[in-house]
C-alpha cells in the first residue's frame, strides 16, 4: 500500500479483488490463501530488497566491511629464501570498511571479473597474510587464483 498507494493498484498486482485487499487491511482477513501469500511476498520483495541491499551495502563500506569466505589457490611473491609455492586454502576472512567501499565501486562501475579478484587479494594479501600491516611477510605479494568458491557477506 505505500508504494502502490491504492487499494485497486494493490489489487491488480496481486490479482485479487480490490474488496479482498480492503478486507485484509481492515483486519477481517487474516490469512491469504498460498498463492495469493507467494504473491505478497515476491512483491515486496521485489521492492524492499533493493533497497535493503543498498542500506546494508552502504553501512558495509562506511562502518562495518565484509567477510569473505573462499576456497581457492593463492600463490605467493616473496623474497629469495622464502616458499612462494601455491597452495588452495579455505579462509573466512572480515576485510574493513575500506575493502568494502573499493569492492562496491568497481562493481558498480562495470569493473571486470579480474578486478574485483585483485581486490579481495589485496585486502585479504594485508589482512590475513600481512596480520593487518604488522611487519609479518613485509614484502609478500599475494594471487588470487583457482577459486573452487567465493561468498561475500555484509
Amino acid at each position: 500500500m505505500k508504494r502502490l498507494k491504492t487499494t485497486k493498484a494493490v489489487a491488480a498486482e496481486l490479482g485479487v479483488s480490490q474488496r479482498s485487499v480492503e478486507r485484509y487491511r481492515k483486519g477481517d482477513r487474516k490469512t491469504p490463501p498460498r498463492p495469493v501469500a507467494d504473491r505478497i511476498d515476491t512483491a515486496v520483495r521485489a521492492r524492499w530488497q533493493p533497497v535493503v541491499r543498498g542500506r546494508r551495502r552502504k553501512e558495509a563500506a562506511t562502518s562495518t566491511g565484509i567477510t569473505v569466505e573462499t576456497r581457492a589457490r593463492f600463490g605467493y611473491t616473496a623474497p629469495v629464501g622464502t616458499t612462494d609455492d601455491g597452495r588452495v586454502r579455505r579462509l573466512t576472512v572480515h576485510l574493513p570498511a575500506a575493502y568494502a567501499k573499493r569492492l562496491f565501486d568497481a562493481r558498480a562501475q562495470g569493473a571486470a571479473d579480474r578486478e574485483l579478484r585483485a581486490i579481495v587479494a589485496e585486502g585479504l594479501q594485508e589482512i590475513y597474510f600481512k596480520d593487518g600491516g604488522t611487519t609479518r611477510a613485509d614484502q609478500l605479494r599475494v594471487e588470487f587464483t583457482d577459486i573452487d568458491y567465493f561468498d561475500v557477506s555484509f
